[in-house]
C-alpha cells in the first residue's frame, strides 16, 4: 500500500480532523513505518504454529454463586435521608 496525499487527505476527512502540512507529512511517515513493520512481520515463517487467540493458556476461574448473608439492611437504610420501605430515595437525575 503507498502512502500518498489523497490518503491522508481520505483519512482526515474521516477522522474529523484538520491538520497542518506539517502533520500530514510526520503521519504520512508515521503509518509508512507502520506499513513497513507490517511487511516485515508478514516475511515470517508461520508454517506448523497454532492459531490463537490469546498468548496465554489461562482460562477464566470462577467461583461458584453462592448466596451468602449481606450487610443488615435495615442498618444500611438507617442512614438514608429519604427512602421507600427497602430502598433508598434519590433525586431524579433525568427527566
Amino acid at each position: 500500500m503507498i502512502i500518498d496525499d489523497a490518503l491522508i487527505t481520505y483519512l482526515e476527512e474521516l477522522s474529523c480532523l484538520a491538520l497542518s502540512e506539517g502533520e500530514k507529512l510526520r503521519i504520512k511517515g508515521d503509518l509508512q513505518k507502520i506499513l513497513d513493520s507490517m511487511a516485515m512481520l508478514a516475511e515470517l515463517d508461520t508454517e506448523g504454529v497454532a492459531e490463537r487467540s490469546h498468548p496465554f493458556d489461562n482460562v477464566n476461574a470462577f467461583r461458584e454463586d453462592v448466596v451468602a448473608e449481606s450487610f443488615d439492611r435495615e442498618l444500611i437504610l438507617k442512614n438514608a435521608p429519604l427512602r421507600s420501605k427497602n430502598a433508598f430515595i434519590a433525586p431524579t437525575t433525568v427527566q
